[in-house]
């Protein structure tokens, strides 16, 4: 069995890659749920959707988020009548939230219902919150010192605030999700996908024994890098990393991800790291990591797979 340590759209394209090398039900991903939130009404999952759209083949490409050939009559009605719509849900994404939100009012557990919502798509792959407990990433802004929920700073604030802290409100009270920790446990690979380090691996370390049961299985377990060139693919990473007082480099991921891993993939791009990088006492492997094709994340994913064999 392989595990993977999800967040986003990079975790979402390294699965999407990795099901065309490998049995899918021989895969187990533990996705991030730091992000959720609700809205409307509805209990939204960004990262666990993200990862089944994609693994279902219904991923808007254009957007790197949300369903192909999605409208958005729904908010656009909405905003009319003065409802809030900065946090865009379209039609045809509405339906995995009202789903998800029955199954949950109904007594599920949100394991249970993601493994409802997995199997209605047709997803081979095992797909694991990373806790039922409520953990929610808050960040502080420099300028004004005032604490955003995770989406607020990352949607309705395009992540423009310089951060001086972040956090994850309810980690220490939650546990590992049924099976994250066993699965962890008897995983013949791990591989930590490329996601952002704070703020979709973070809220998963920051839950009790997540963190002690991959540093029981280092030895098995690799990462790939998502800084290339000193620069984040998506996302505020890069800018995370520096206003926390991190290098924002793949030396700077590495430095983060050294307790949990034995191997750091990264670009060729960042070959100038790889000694550095070793002498941190992991292995490092050059390859191609920007996933801008299907082929590319084909070829990663056996790269990944050849050296956790």
């Amino acid at each position: 069995m392989i595990v993977t340590l999800c967040g986003g759209v990079g975790a979402a394209r390294f699965l999407a890659g990795l099901v065309q090398v490998t049995d899918p039900s021989e895969i187990t991903a533990i996705v991030n749920t730091g992000d959720d939130l609700v809205l409307h009404g509805l209990s939204i999952s960004p990262d666990l959707d993200t990862v089944s759209y994609t693994l279902a083949g219904l991923n808007n490409t254009e957007t790197g988020w949300g369903v192909t050939g999605e409208t958005w009559r729904a908010m656009e009605r909405l905003g009319a009548l003065g409802g809030e719509s900065w946090f865009a849900l379209g039609d045809l994404d509405l339906a995995t939230h009202l789903f998800r939100s029955q199954l949950l009012s109904r007594g599920l557990t949100l394991s249970e219902a993601t493994d409802e919502l997995r199997r209605a798509m047709g997803i081979g792959v095992r797909l694991l919150p990373m806790s039922n407990d409520p953990v929610a990433t808050k960040v502080t802004s420099r300028q004004t010192g005032q604490e955003l929920d995770f989406q607020e700073y990352f949607v309705r604030h395009h992540h423009a605030p310089r951060l001086s802290a972040i956090r994850f409100a309810g980690a220490m009270e939650a546990t590992p999700g049924p099976d994250v920790l066993s699965s962890i446990a008897s995983a013949e690979r791990i591989v930590i996908a490329p996601s952002n380090p704070l703020v979709s691996l973070g809220p998963i370390l920051a839950v009790p024994g997540i963190a002690e049961a991959l540093i029981a299985r280092r030895r098995h377990s690799v990462a790939i890098s998502p800084i290339v060139a000193g620069a984040a693919l998506k996302g505020p990473a890069a800018d995370m990393l520096e206003d926390l007082g991190h290098e924002v480099s793949v030396l700077g991921v590495a430095r983060l991800y050294a307790p949990y891993v034995a191997t750091f993939i990264i670009d060729h791009q960042d070959a100038h790291h790889k000694a550095a990088i070793e002498a941190l006492g992991m292995a490092c492997t050059v390859t191609n990591t920007v996933m801008e094709t299907n082929e590319i994340a084909v070829s990663l994913a056996k790269v990944t797979l050849e050296e956790l064999s």
